[in-house]
């Protein structure tokens, strides 16, 4: 049974609250707040709650309140005033200390009852969720102590920094590769198909985590063979026909091989997001021997990019009361891109069309 200490200087108070609560409850009494201090001192964590009255000799109800705050008690104890003084300042001040609830006199027995249940069960379910929060923190704070040692195993793998060598240089080859063919289009189309190339390398702390959702180890042969996107590429391109052309161009090189395509732009994600993934294995020299490396290259517009960047801050803002509503703008809001983006194609088809046109007048006229 729960225990509750009742603080007040007039017994018939304190023996009429312990025959309301007695029921419920392991009544124990203090006269004054000194008393009640004593108690607290060895007690305090045994105690679901402190009835205090203000007025009292040798200590007040304010001392008592004042010692409690000091030592950090009234965190896990609710402390409900026993009052006679109906006026707001006395109540307000106290709120203001931290007290949970009064309880004015004279006493109605279901007015006690219920004002007490109510500030126990209201901390116990406080004090679960922060005990719940503790543990939470505490597993996190081991997962990512986890992390970070495997992580560092790996960085001393003599064979790791190899491998991640392989993947700079895959990141190089590719845009190296790509640039080259942006230039040979500006030559050509008098314009850059895209706009910016962007690379990342996975650091360790990720390639771990993503091996351990996989259930796999942590060796370099399964990074090699079950990871696809340690080395990442973005392209950002001007117009939707721009990716599949510039694409089209980087695949159709005879040494490069498309292990797997996943086209977004055709088939949006359930959120709306819109790419074209390419998992690719390209060939890199290296000093003594030539590798096959795999490589992710993400094609995207700018205004896919855009969205994409923005959606990937937001879905981070946990605490949200509409999250479906948040949800279906985000893909109203991809929708509108999509449709900006087909847009602004049809004005520079028309403008291509338009200078083609004078460019052949020209010639005529010559």
């Amino acid at each position: 049974m729960q225990k509750i200490l009742v603080v007040d200087d007039a017994e018939l108070n304190r023996e009429l609250l312990r025959e309301m609560l007695s029921a419920d409850y392991a009544i124990e009494t203090a006269a004054d707040g000194l008393e009640a201090i004593s108690i607290l001192e060895t007690r305090h964590a045994e105690l679901a709650a402190l009835l205090l009255d203000l007025q009292m000799p040798r200590a007040d109800g304010f001392r008592v309140i004042d010692e409690m705050k000091r030592r950090g008690w009234m965190e896990r104890l609710p402390v409900l005033v026993i009052s006679g003084d109906q006026g707001a300042g006395v109540e307000n001040r106290c709120l203001s200390l931290g007290v949970s609830d009064f309880i004015h006199k004279p006493f109605d027995a279901s007015i006690v009852r219920n004002r007490v249940n109510n500030a126990v069960e209201l901390f116990v379910s406080r004090n679960q969720l922060a005990q719940t929060v503790e543990l939470q923190a505490a597993r996190l704070k081991r997962q990512s102590e986890i992390i970070q040692q495997q992580a560092e195993k790996l960085r001393r793998n003599r064979y790791f920094d190899e491998l991640m060598l392989e993947y700079r240089a895959v990141m190089m080859e590719l845009e190296i590769r790509l640039k080259v063919l942006n230039a040979v289009f500006s030559a050509k189309y008098q314009r850059n198909p895209f706009e910016a190339i962007k690379s990342r390398l996975k650091s360790a702390a990720s390639i771990f985590q993503k091996l351990e959702r996989k259930g796999l180890e942590p060796t370099v042969e399964n990074i090699r063979q079950q990871l696809s996107d340690v080395a990442g590429l973005r392209v950002i391109c001007s117009f939707p026909d721009d990716i599949y052309r510039v694409a089209d161009l980087l695949t159709h090189q005879d040494d490069i091989v498309v292990l797997r395509e996943k086209d977004y732009i055709k088939n949006p994600k359930p959120n709306g997001y819109r790419s074209l993934h390419l998992i690719l294995h390209v060939p890199v020299f290296l000093p003594d021997e030539k590798k096959l490396v795999k490589a992710e290259v993400q094609f995207r517009t700018i205004a896919m990019d855009f969205w994409a960047s923005l959606e990937h801050k937001l879905k981070y803002k946990k605490n949200l009361d509409n999250p479906d509503e948040i949800g279906q703008l985000l893909k109203k809001c991809a929708r509108s891109i999509e449709d900006l983006d087909y847009q602004m194609q049809e004005i520079r088809n028309r403008i291509d069309s338009a200078e083609s046109s004078r460019r052949e007048d020209e010639a005529v006229a010559l």
